[in-house]
């Protein structure tokens, strides 16, 4: 070979040798990278400020003068943390917004029964108590939380990222909800004065915690517990409301 070819093969055989180092230290780093994820899936996530979304179900049931209702629904949830981490002691943590959309709602009620009410005599204007035909059984509907404030709280977990929250949300029931009497009735020559029904709009202000519990890089199991009210602000002929629910969700989510 002359000397110019052996220049051109030695030239070829280091840069072969320069490539083979590189790709050996950017797969080394990628696998170091990888395996730090591996890790610490919780820190990943945090630092990334993923995008978080997936699947859940909730179920739950009222308190007090509501506890024999139960609430059943199933949705999507969408989520991003939107700040770097801030320090504040033992209420460091990250700030998030979320929403959600429950296509599937239903509340199971008492069946159909009669209730003692306070009614008004049309003629006297005096009260009496009257037995009143409640209605009830099944409703149905979709419920929307557009807004979903989200604090996830800064842990030294490498599974199990904690948080709490506040949240608003608009439900629509086929029909009125939650039940209440029906129409006016006349007891004992007494005529009741009835206000009417309730609404097919209610508000859901909520505020919880739960955590995430990263089953790898990635992915988590979620559980949380929520106190919900659910309310008509009025639109409705009356509204009794439920002053509060307590509801467990659990739900998959994948990170991006």
């Amino acid at each position: 070979m002359t000397r110019t070819t052996k220049f051109f093969v030695y030239f070829l055989m280091a840069g072969s040798i320069a490539t083979g180092i590189s790709i050996a230290a950017q797969t080394s780093n990628g696998a170091g990278v990888a395996n730090a994820a591996a890790a610490n899936p919780v820190a990943q996530v945090r630092e990334a400020r993923s995008w978080e979304y997936g699947p859940f179900v909730n179920y739950g049931a009222g308190v007090g003068d509501r506890s024999q209702y139960k609430f059943l629904s199933a949705g999507f949830q969408l989520g991003k943390p939107l700040t770097p981490v801030f320090h504040a002691g033992l209420l460091s943590g990250q700030f998030e917004f979320a929403g959600n959309i429950m296509p599937f709602w239903q509340a199971y009620t008492p069946a159909p029964h009669l209730a003692n009410y306070s009614c008004i005599d049309e003629t006297t204007g005096l009260p009496f108590t009257c037995p009143l035909q409640v209605g009830g059984g099944t409703f149905t509907g979709v419920s929307l939380t557009p807004v979903i404030l989200r604090w996830n709280v800064l842990t030294r977990s490498r599974r199990i990222q904690p948080w709490f929250q506040a949240a608003g949300g608009l439900i629509y029931t086929t029909h009125k909800f939650p039940p209440n009497y029906l129409g006016t009735q006349t007891i004992n020559g007494q005529t009741a004065y009835l206000d009417g029904g309730t609404c097919v709009w209610n508000f859901s202000p909520q505020g919880g915690a739960g955590i995430h519990y990263f089953t790898r890089a990635k992915r988590s199991i979620d559980l949380g517990v929520s106190g919900v009210h659910i309310s008509s602000a009025s639109l409705g002929d009356r509204n009794p409301g439920v002053n509060a629910s307590i509801q467990v969700q659990l739900g998959y989510t994948f990170w991006k």
